[in-house]
Parts: C-alpha cells; structure tokens; sequence
C-alpha cells in the first residue's frame, strides 16, 4: 500500500535547474520526516536533504544555497527544487520517510523507483 513515487528528473546542461517531485501514499504523511537521497552507479546512496514534520530543513554541505526541500503535507507531497546545477549532482533520486532511532536515522519503507538526473558540462 505504501508507495513513493518520484518524478521530475530530466537531462540539465550545469547550471540549470529542476523541480523533483515525491508523491506518498499509504501511511500517515504528516508525522513524518521526509529526506531526499541520490545514488550514483557504483556508489552508495547518500542524502541530500531533510524536512521535518514541523518544516525544519537541513541539507548535505554540497547542495547548500542551491537545492530547497519543501513539503504540502494537504497533497502528501515533498518537491526538492535543485538550482545552479553541477555535474556531481547527476545521480537517481529517491523520496523516503525517515526517523531518528537510538541516534541513527533511519528509512522506514522500501526504496521507490527514484527519477533521473543527469547534469552535463
């Protein structure tokens, strides 16, 4: 029942920018934290970005000034708008609800597809 199902990714020439959409289903959106990931071929999946339920933010050092996490919680919806892109942002994205467990953050439901994006010099 649980789904996440990301869309917005596309080929950019660097510098460009994206909107990212992730939209949940399946569980009770509003309680929870929600993160953006990316995972190149070859390497782990790293995060990207976080927004609490009560809209407090956080980002990975790289995307900082650059990438914006944001939440509709009345459309469980979570958009990560990506700007002034660079090579090293290309990668799958991914949506997922996480939570803080004995001081480790964890991914509560399965991985959903992820969206393409693929930055060129």
């Amino acid at each position: 029942q649980v789904q996440l199902v990301e869309s917005g990714g596309a080929l950019v020439q660097a510098g460009g920018s994206l909107n990212l959409s992730c939209a949940a289903s399946g569980f009770i959106f509003r309680i929870n934290a929600m993160a953006w990931y990316r995972q190149v071929s070859g390497k782990q999946r790293e995060w990207v970005a976080v927004v609490t339920s009560g809209d407090t933010t956080n980002y990975r050092n790289s995307v900082k000034g650059r990438f914006t996490i944001s939440r509709d919680n009345a459309e469980n919806m979570v958009y990560l708008q990506m700007n002034s892109l660079e090579p090293e942002d290309t990668g799958v994205y991914y949506c997922n609800a996480v939570q803080v467990v004995g001081g480790a953050w964890e991914n509560i439901y399965s991985w959903g597809q992820g969206t393409q994006v693929t930055v060129s010099s």
